[in-house]
């Protein structure tokens, strides 16, 4: 789920909650600005004076926070509210809101966001993810973020929200970004509160038994675990007929991710592409034990249908 307004229709389809609730749309959609550009809006205010492009970044930023005479609240004020209301649409069932993960030159399409984005030349495989919340330069960014969920926590009383970040390569990088989330008052098992971790990088696999030391739960991304097994760019053209989520190196690295979870009492879905799309890639995940399966909202019904039936074959629910 990713759109706010539509997520009160499809809290009505069959479901036991929200595996993967996306910021970006939120912030892409409803913000439109850079969060530095507002945390650093002053300063950037007084640069404008003699700096006509920055006079246009200033003079839009005016017009959407008109309301706000500080203007990180605008940007916390939207993110929370759009979070809270995914969350208040599945409640009382959990919401999984996966931190932004928006790559470099996304970031760099936001008003202001020129003035903060590098140029990369692979930005699927750049500074993305975990690796931005604890970096000196985007914390405060992060921080707005960490604030926005704390908010729509706490004040609008939806204890049904867990946190899930997204590309987290090492285990050292995972402690990091949860120390970070504390000083900004989000706090790992305060008020109920789980964080979990994307599984999309072979590491998470491989290390999985450390992952499980200290995050609540694990959502694979077989998306992203897809193109870093098989060494490919899924958004490149000339590979896409490699690109499959049913290869047997995929569908191997899920196997072991789930074992490992289970045995660690560890929660497990997935968030990725490949159930909604293929009912036999369901069909195994239930084989293998998952707990939960994200689907799009419109093969909600069929896939339920299916997994029932496995599950039934396999004994794990009665007739």
């Amino acid at each position: 789920v990713g759109i706010p307004d539509k997520a009160f229709v499809e809290g009505q389809i069959p479901n036991d909650g929200v595996g993967l609730a996306r910021e970006e749309f939120i912030i892409n959609s409803y913000i439109g600005i850079h969060p530095l550009a507002l945390v650093h809006y002053d300063e950037l205010k007084r640069r404008a004076k003699k700096d006509k492009k920055l006079a246009k970044v200033i003079e839009t930023i005016d017009k959407k926070t008109k309301a706000y005479e500080n203007k990180v609240e605008y940007f916390i004020d939207q993110l929370a509210s759009g979070i809270g209301k995914i969350a208040a649409a599945f409640y009382p069932n959990d919401v999984i809101v996966r931190l932004s993960d928006f790559k470099t030159n996304e970031y760099a399409n936001l008003i202001g966001g020129y003035l903060y984005e590098p140029e990369e030349s692979n930005p699927m495989i750049g500074w993305r993810g975990a690796s931005r919340y604890y970096d000196e330069e985007f914390k405060p960014a992060f921080g707005l973020e960490c604030k926005a969920i704390l908010k729509a926590r706490d004040e609008f009383g939806l204890k049904n929200i867990k946190v899930m970040v997204p590309f987290c390569r090492t285990v050292e990088e995972g402690k990091k970004v949860i120390e970070t989330m504390k000083e900004f008052g989000l706090v790992r098992g305060e008020n109920g509160l789980e964080v979990y971790v994307m599984c999309e990088i072979p590491s998470n696999v491989i290390l999985a038994d450390q992952f499980a030391d200290i995050f609540d739960g694990f959502s694979i991304g077989s998306n992203d675990l897809t193109q870093l097994t098989l060494g490919l760019d899924r958004d490149s053209e000339l590979v896409a007929h490699v690109y499959d989520e049913r290869n047997d190196a995929v569908k191997r690295l899920v196997a072991q991710v789930i074992e490992v979870a289970k045995k660690r009492g560890r929660k497990i879905g997935i968030c990725g592409q490949a159930p909604s799309d293929y009912e036999e890639f369901a069909e195994f995940l239930v084989e293998c034990g998952i707990d939960s399966i994200s689907l799009n909202p419109d093969t909600v019904i069929k896939t339920r249908l299916k997994i029932a039936e496995k599950e039934r074959e396999l004994g794990i629910c009665p007739e």
